[in-house]
C-alpha cells in the first residue's frame, strides 16, 4: 500500500470574525481559500492539471459558502479545470477529515496528488444563526432520540459532570494566550502563513488578528459566563428551550456555567490547505516530502455531551498505528472550550507541556472547518522546529465525534 506523503501545509492568518470589523470579513470566503490554494501552487511549482482532487471542508454551506466552495475556490485560484474538487461537512472536524480522506485515496492507490483543507468565514456565518436550526432542532424524532444542546451548554454540562472549576479552566485560557504570544513573537507561524489581499491589491491581513496577549486570570475573572443566557432560548416553533433539552438527558443536573469568551474558542475567519502526494509522484516530480501519514481514525460518542471524543479518538488512532501516548512527541487538541482540553489531559495522562505548545483556539480562534487543517500544519512546522518525529492531532466536533491523525516528520 502506498504511503501518503505531506508535501506542504499553508494557511491564511485568522481574522476576527466580526462583520465589518475583522480584516477578512469583507473578503469573499472563496477568495480567502483561493489565496491559500495559490500559495500552495506557487510554493511547490504545482502542475494543477495533475491534481486528482481538491477536498475542502466547510461547515456552513450556505450563501457565500454554498455551491461547492471547494470547486469554486479552485477555479478562482486559476487552477486548471482538470483539478476537480468537492466540499464536505463534519462540523469542526472537517479540516482533519479532508486530510484523512485525501490520504486514504492516495494510500488506496487510486490517486497520486490531492489537496485537502478547509474554509470558514464566521463573520458571515454568524449572521445566519437566526435562520439555521442548530443540529436540525426541528427534527422532533431525532430530538427525542438524541437531544443535542448548544455546544457551549454542552461544555458547561461536561464541566459540571466532571467537576472542573472555573479557575482551572481560566488558567488554561491564560496559558493559551501566553503560548500563542511566544509563538507569534518567535515567528513559529511564519512558514505556513499566506497573506490575504483585497482585490485592489491592498494587503488585508498577514498576521494573526485575534490573540489578546494581555489576558490575565484577573481579567478573565471579570467576564460573565456566556451560556446561561442561552438556556431559555426557544430553539424552534415548539417553544422548547435549551434548558428543557438538557433536562431530557439530565433532569436533576444543576449546571455550573463556567465558560466565557476567555476560555472558549475565538470566532474568526480563515482557510487552510495541505498538499499530499504518493511516493512515486513525489519522486517523479522532485517533491521533497515533509511528513507521512501514519494512521487515521474517527471516534463517535454521546451526541448530547458532544465534546468528549478527542480522548477516545486518540486512543483509537494510536491502536491503529501500534503506538502509545508515550510515542507521540507533540499533540494538537482543538481548544473549542477549555473543558475539552482539560478532559483530554485528565483522561489520557498526557503531559500538558506536549499539547498545544504554540497556544490554541482560545487564543488564536477556531475557524470551524478550517481549523483541523491548520492544526496539522502547525504540528508539522513544530515537529521540524523541535527536530521531533511524531504528532497526533484531534478535535471534538458536533454530533459527538472526533477525527484524529498521526503524522511522522520525514
Amino acid at each position: 500500500m502506498p504511503e501518503a506523503l505531506i508535501i506542504d501545509a499553508a494557511r491564511s492568518p485568522r481574522g476576527v470574525g466580526k462583520p465589518g470589523k475583522g480584516a477578512l470579513s469583507e473578503i469573499h470566503p472563496q477568495r480567502i481559500l483561493s489565496t491559500v490554494l495559490k500559495g500552495i501552487e506557487q510554493r511547490n511549482g504545482l502542475n494543477t492539471a495533475e491534481v486528482d482532487d481538491v477536498i475542502i471542508g466547510c461547515s456552513s454551506q450556505q450563501g457565500k459558502q454554498g455551491a461547492c466552495i471547494g470547486r469554486m475556490a479552485t477555479l478562482d485560484a486559476g487552477w486548471d479545470t482538470q483539478a476537480s474538487a468537492f466540499t464536505l461537512d463534519r462540523f469542526c472536524g472537517s479540516g482533519i477529515t479532508t486530510v484523512n480522506l485525501a490520504a486514504a485515496n492516495i494510500m488506496s492507490g487510486m490517486e497520486d496528488l490531492v489537496v485537502a483543507g478547509g474554509v470558514e468565514q464566521m463573520s458571515f456565518t454568524s449572521q445566519l444563526q437566526g435562520e439555521v436550526a442548530t443540529m436540525d432542532m426541528g427534527n422532533l424524532h431525532l430530538r427525542g432520540m438524541h437531544p443535542q444542546p448548544h455546544q457551549g451548554i454542552c461544555a458547561d454540562v461536561i464541566a459540571t459532570l466532571e467537576g472542573f472549576e472555573r479557575t482551572e479552566l481560566d488558567e488554561l485560557g491564560v496559558e493559551s494566550q501566553v503560548r500563542a504570544k511566544a509563538a507569534i513573537d518567535a515567528g513559529h507561524f511564519d512558514k505556513a502563513l499566506i497573506p490575504v489581499y483585497h482585490d485592489n491589491g491592498e494587503l488585508a491581513l498577514d498576521k494573526e488578528e485575534f490573540p489578546r496577549p494581555g489576558t490575565t486570570l484577573e481579567s478573565l475573572a471579570g467576564l460573565n459566563p456566556v451560556f446561561p443566557g442561552y438556556m431559555q432560548f426557544p430553539i424552534d416553533a415548539t417553544g422548547e428551550t435549551f434548558d428543557q433539552l438538557v433536562k431530557r438527558a439530565y433532569p436533576d443536573l444543576a449546571i455550573n456555567h463556567v465558560h466565557h469568551a476567555g476560555n472558549s474558542s475565538g470566532v474568526v475567519d480563515g482557510a487552510a490547505a495541505l498538499l499530499l502526494a504518493s511516493p512515486d509522484y513525489a519522486k517523479a516530480n522532485g517533491m521533497k516530502p515533509r511528513a507521512r501519514v501514519v494512521a487515521m481514525a474517527t471516534a463517535g460518542g454521546s451526541p448530547t455531551l458532544m465534546l468528549n471524543e478527542p480522548g477516545p479518538a486518540a486512543r483509537k488512532v494510536l491502536k491503529k498505528a501500534g503506538m502509545t501516548f508515550d510515542d507521540i512527541d507533540l499533540f494538537e487538541v482543538n481548544e473549542a472550550f477549555a473543558v475539552v482540553l482539560a478532559k483530554f489531559l485528565r483522561d489520557t495522562g498526557v503531559d500538558y507541556s506536549k499539547v498545544n505548545v504554540n497556544g490554541g483556539a482560545m487564543a488564536l480562534g477556531h475557524p470551524i472547518a478550517a481549523t483541523g487543517s491548520m492544526l496539522i500544519g502547525t504540528a508539522l512546522d513544530e515537529l521540524e522546529r523541535q527536530d521531533k518525529q511524531f504528532a497526533l492531532i484531534t478535535m471534538c466536533t458536533g454530533g459527538g465525534m472526533a477525527p484524529a491523525i498521526i503524522i511522522e516528520r520525514v
